[in-house]
């Protein structure tokens, strides 16, 4: 079974993510602790990786730092409607902006979470599809746990490639843990007690507009 869901059901994945070439890197230490979260804003590639990154046929999901590095190579396939883009936590959503006409000329954009407990893939989600106006897919890969799905749509995804060691229909059925959210969020931008004072308005004027009826009659 596929483990993508896109846009509440589980569906065949038509795209391949391409991944940079492993490298050795040295164990980073701050204040006597391992650092396992790089830096926002931080060198994500090697050029060596980069230039060895296999980019098969087809629709095809690249690295960011790919993207910037092999752009000509790359832009016919934009042009085609086949290549998508991913970025990691620590990448800039404006980098990722600054590096194309439209930003809505990618028909993807994935960002992958490494771990669980990095949260800052939800800022890029927001800030897409509200400051920049992204329209297209918007993809979570990675470290995509069940628990995460409600608040990863809340965002502004629309798809997520769920870990292949877990449900994609518990992951799924997750969607509907909660079903009337108190805070306004990129899905709905009203909070709570607005929604409910606009419908309980909107009755009083139905109830107001029968009442002048009948007096009328």
């Amino acid at each position: 079974m596929s483990n993508l869901i896109r846009n509440h059901a589980v569906v065949d994945d038509d795209w391949t993510v391409a991944t940079l070439p492993a490298i050795t890197e040295a164990v980073r230490k701050q204040a006597g602790k391992v650092v396992i979260f790089k830096l926002t804003g931080e060198q994500s590639a090697m050029p060596e990786q980069i230039a060895a990154t296999v980019i098969p046929a087809g629709k095809v999901i690249v690295p960011f730092p790919v993207w910037l590095a092999r752009k000509n190579e790359l832009a016919p396939r934009l042009a085609a409607g086949e290549l998508g883009v991913w970025l990691e936590s620590f990448e800039l959503v404006e980098d990722l902006v600054a590096s194309v006409d439209d930003i809505n000329a990618f028909p993807v954009i994935a960002v992958n979470f490494p771990r669980f407990a990095d949260g800052r893939g939800f800022s890029i989600a927001a800030l897409l599809r509200t400051r920049y106006g992204y329209r297209n897919e918007l993809r979570a890969i990675g470290d995509v746990l069940r628990d995460q799905l409600y608040y990863m749509h809340r965002c502004g995804f629309d798809a997520y490639a769920i870990r292949a060691d877990r449900s994609v229909e518990e992951a799924l059925a997750s969607l509907r843990d909660f079903t009337d959210p108190y805070q306004g969020a990129v899905d709905n931008p009203l909070p709570v007690w607005r929604r409910h004072a606009r419908h309980a308005h909107a009755s009083r004027a139905s109830e107001a507009v029968v009442s002048m009826m009948d007096d009328a009659d």
